[in-house]
């Protein structure tokens, strides 16, 4: 549904219409009596969690939810929310083209990373505020209690953007006993962590705490094009609090923080080359081989910049009214800056660099009221979000594109780049001088600007009501708001890339098949010269008059010969030339038919039913639907839709050689059903779930090497189980178990990337996911012995479902089958085991430990994509090999 009168100054009188009326609500529903469930919180022995935003152990909390406690992080040396998929079964993360560039993916489902147009369908909180892009997202996770990963649509309560899940990081707040811990790690590749953390009181009312933190590593491939390694580390942070707690009612929570990354990353190796990567190899450039492609060794012609900066402030309010309602406000604003330089041909020779500035400024707005009677509980709330987006990119040509492509004109065109620039000026313009030093000269080939603004507002609500005992109903709405406005402006400058090969090509044709049959009435026994040609049609040749009478004849034929065929590469030789046309212009936004705007609006709902079979044990049903709004591609893949050819045609906007595609993917909408199992029996719990998980409209965001394919997806529909459990048999021993089993299918994706894939099984998506851990705890005097291991699998999957690079308009499928096949070969399984060894002195607050993560040292690829510049090759981003190190922890 799409909503037409609501713009910025339209959600801006709602905000504070919806604020207002939620404070009138205030004063009547604190009149209600009823008793607080604190006390069985604090009874329980299991983990306290957010995930409803109510305080709930991890068995009374009716939803898919896996929770990671701080121990837990420290002793598996979880570093950020990229290392957190090897102990969640149903999480996958990716760090793919930048440092910045993390993807989350949940049962299957997510997108977002690499493209500043799209927010994640994976939202991440910290600390209750909403972070929007993935750049934001990446931390050394200072002094974490826990983290809750939520399973399935989440967007009643968290509104915006949790079409997938949720991943919501909970930090310490100050305390008011003093203490603190300090940690100093070192591994391999010169790995060096070090974090400091100290918290204490200011006043009686006023607690502080501070964390500060730097990460540093070389390079974990080398690089022997510039000397050099890459995808290193090279990150701090530090993070302030203040706590205000009146130890009655009022308690205020005051958070800034600010980090830096500088980062060379992230290598590419070439695992199928083609012509194209051997006519590098001809001008002196160097790639690796396939059956080099883990050998930890690329090739560049420059170090990649990786620099970001991340910063920002938040307020939480809390606010007990009285014993049963309080009344909550986080306020928060974030600021991310990032600045990128690769070597995007990702070989030693100086072919394409791509540039990238990139500006988030963001502000949140969340008020909510929550209250808890005898037999109802309940929440009602509202979410601000306005956000600006700036993006500048600029794409060159380096020195050594013009002798590369001089060497692919002989082989497409049988004449050399100097040959070629006079052959398409003559049939451009009748001038062979006019293209002579101007294809793939060095410098700029294409730079602007990309500009996105969103406002956003959502009011939610959920109660709770317990229809008898042990039964719960719950009842959860959210109504949201989404406006966004795109704008480009955006040139390309290459030459060649704006030729029209195909009229250039009929030009070609009529004129040699005019020459040709001029040659054979004149009986030549030749193609005949121009100045015979004019002669023929004039009357002044041989063929005197009959000549002249039949040369519009011939005229004539040739040129319908030449418009039936000129499409046609086996006539058209100059079709060979369209690989090296990687930057045709760009029709920017708005326009007079594209507007740059979407307006969206949706009602996303849960319907669950829970109940206590026992006190140990609890079963509930759900229905619950979620909604992403429009996402913009800010990439020099914006194109304009097919649908909008004519009209923009009409309006003289279109180009020679004109290319189209996706401006934005319109909303995303899921629905899950689930039923689920919660059992805690002290020693032992356990935890099954079963459903079918649907997303309508699923954004598709398919990396092409120099930016990204943006496309809707009719349905993505999975099939699931979740089983994990953990038990402690004797008290020395935990033993945790999960699985995750999927099975995902495209019920409908006619325009993908790779043509129509209705029916295929998405990519990337393994069918078994299973988690096996487990940890001794041996007591040696008054000190712990502490062994933990973990072991990660996934079952094997095809990496990505095609690769647009091998479309061919010319078959009668427009080459799906070919794209589609191009991938197939290429699969992953993941076999991850980790392990640590901590010494922990009970009285003295030291602990020493060693670790290793990916001990077995497996190796796969994370992502495949088209090499740019290089048609029919391809390029992967392969996985980090084994580290490990060791640890110092001191905490007082």
């Amino acid at each position: 549904m799409t909503t037409k009168f609501v713009g910025r100054s339209g959600i801006s009188r709602l905000v504070l219409c919806g604020a207002s009326g939620l404070a009138l609500c205030v004063p009547a529903l604190a009149q209600a009596q009823s008793t607080s469930t604190a006390s069985d919180i604090a009874s329980g022995n299991a983990i306290v969690v957010t995930a409803t935003k109510r305080e709930q152990t991890l068995q009374e909390v009716p939803v898919a939810v896996t929770v990671t406690t701080g121990e837990v992080l420290e002793r598996e040396q979880i570093r950020d929310l990229k290392d957190l998929q090897a102990i969640v079964p149903s999480l996958r993360v990716s760090q793919l083209q930048s440092s910045a560039n993390t993807n989350f993916i949940i049962r299957g489902f997510g997108n977002g990373a690499n493209n500043a147009g799209i927010e994640p369908s994976v939202g991440v909180f910290v600390d209750g505020v909403y972070r929007s892009r993935s750049a934001s997202q990446i931390n050394d996770l200072p002094n974490v209690s826990r983290i809750e990963v939520l399973r399935g649509p989440q967007s009643t309560l968290f509104g915006k953007n949790a079409s997938a899940g949720i991943i919501s990081i909970v930090t310490a707040e100050p305390s008011f006993t003093p203490g603190g811990n300090l940690e100093f790690s070192y591994g391999n590749f010169n790995a060096v962590v070090g974090k400091g953390y100290l918290t204490g009181p200011i006043s009686d009312n006023i607690a502080f705490s501070i964390a500060a933190g730097v990460n540093k590593r070389d390079g974990y491939i080398d690089d022997l094009g510039t000397g050099s390694s890459t995808n290193d580390r090279d990150r701090w942070f530090v993070r302030g609090q203040a706590l205000y707690d009146n130890g009655e009612n009022v308690k205020f929570r005051l958070i800034a923080d600010y980090s830096n990354l500088d980062e060379n990353c992230c290598a590419v190796v070439n695992v199928q080359p083609s012509s194209y990567t051997q006519a590098i190899r001809l001008i002196g450039g160097q790639v690796n081989t396939p059956a080099a492609a883990f050998d930890d060794k690329v090739y560049n012609n420059f170090a990649s910049t990786n620099d970001v900066t991340n910063r920002g402030i938040s307020g939480q309010l809390d606010y007990d009214l009285n014993d049963n309602l309080t009344f909550t406000s986080i306020t928060a604003y974030r600021e991310t800056r990032g600045k990128f330089v690769q070597d995007v041909d990702f070989t030693s020779a100086d072919l394409l660099q791509r540039y990238n500035d990139q500006e988030f400024n963001t502000f949140t707005q969340e008020v909510r009221l929550t209250g808890d009677w005898d037999r109802l509980s309940g929440l009602v709330g509202m979410f601000y979000f306005d956000e600006s987006v700036k993006e500048n990119q600029r794409v060159a040509y380096g020195q050594d594109f013009r002798p590369f492509a001089n060497v692919l004109t002989n082989q497409l065109l049988g004449q050399s780049l100097t040959q070629a620039e006079g052959l398409l000026g003559q049939l451009n313009s009748g001038n062979p001088a006019e293209f002579v030093g101007t294809f793939f000269a060095p410098g700029t080939v294409e730079s602007g600007s990309f500009t996105l603004d969103n406002q956003a507002l959502s009011i939610f609500a959920q109660l709770d009501f317990e229809v008898v005992d042990g039964l719960t109903l719950t009842l959860g709405g959210n109504y949201t708001m989404d406006d966004k406005t795109g704008r480009t402006d955006y040139q390309s400058v290459g030459t060649f890339s704006n030729l029209d090969l195909v009229l250039l090509g009929n030009r070609a044709i009529a004129a040699q098949g005019v020459a040709t049959q001029v040659g054979t009435a004149l009986q030549l026994g030749r193609p005949a010269t121009q100045a015979e040609i004019q002669a023929f049609a004039s009357g002044t040749s041989p063929a005197g008059a009959a000549g002249a009478a039949a040369f519009p004849t011939i005229q004539a034929g040739v040129q319908a010969f030449a418009d039936a065929n000129d499409t046609n590469p086996a006539v058209n030789p100059l079709l060979q030339a369209q690989a090296l046309q990687n930057f045709p212009r760009f029709v920017n936004i708005p326009n007079s038919v594209e507007s740059g705007k979407t307006n969206d609006d949706n009602f996303s709902y849960t319907v669950r039913l829970a109940y206590d079979i026992s006190p140990d044990l609890n079963v509930y049903a759900s229905y619950a639907t979620g909604f992403k709004a429009s996402s913009f591609a800010l990439s020099r893949d914006s194109r304009p839709a097919p649908g909008d050819a004519a009209a923009l045609a009409q309006a003289g906007l279109l180009y020679n050689n004109q290319t189209f595609g996706s401006r934005f993917a319109g909303p995303e909408k899921s629905e899950v059903i689930e039923l689920g199992l919660k059992g805690n029996w002290g020693r032992y719990s356990a935890n099954l779930t079963g459903f079918r998980q649907d997303i309508n409209g699923f954004q598709s965001n398919v990396f092409t090497g120099t930016g990204f394919f943006l496309a809707n997806a009719g349905k993505q529909r999975t099939y699931g189980v979740e089983f994990d459990s953990t038990a402690n048999p004797i008290d020395p021993l935990t033993l945790n178990f999960a699985v995750t089993w999927l099975d995902p299918s495209y019920e409908s994706f006619p325009q993908s990337p790779f043509g129509d894939i209705t029916g295929t099984t998405p990519a990337g998506i393994p069918e078994w996911t299973v988690v096996v851990g487990g940890q001794w705890a041996q007591p040696i005097g008054d000190n712990t012995l502490i062994l933990r291991t973990t072991y990660h699998y996934e079952s094997d999957v095809k990496i990505v479902e095609g690769l647009p690079g091998f479309l061919d308009p010319t078959l009668p499928d427009g080459g799906t089958a070919q794209a589609l096949a191009a991938a197939e070969p290429f699969h992953r399984q993941v076999d991850d085991l980790s392990a640590s060894l901590t010494f922990v002195l009970e009285n003295s607050g030291l602990e020493l430990s060693v670790w290793g993560r990916n001990l077995l040292d497996d190796r796969y690829f994370q992502s495949l994509f088209d090499s740019p510049a290089q048609p029919g090759s391809i390029s992967a981003y392969p996985n980090q090999p084994r580290t490990y190190g060791g640890t110092v922890r001191y905490k007082f």
